[in-house]
């Protein structure tokens, strides 16, 4: 049915935001005109090649 069965997402990983950060969150979205959740794919996934970059400017933190 699909051309890749892998790119098929339906993965979830669940995060959890105060009403600061949510709202902040859901303001961006509406701004860029992105649905909150394809946003935070695309921010997530942005963060994740620049570590695995080394790119200086994102600090890595302890878990």
């Amino acid at each position: 049915m699909y051309p890749d069965p892998k790119k098929v997402r339906d993965h979830r990983i669940t995060i959890r935001l105060d009403d600061y950060e949510f709202a902040f969150f859901i303001s961006l979205a509406n701004l860029v005109g992105e649905q909150p959740a394809a946003l935070a794919r695309r921010v997530l996934l942005k963060e994740a090649t620049q570590l695995c970059a080394g790119d200086s400017t994102v600090e890595p933190r302890s878990a």
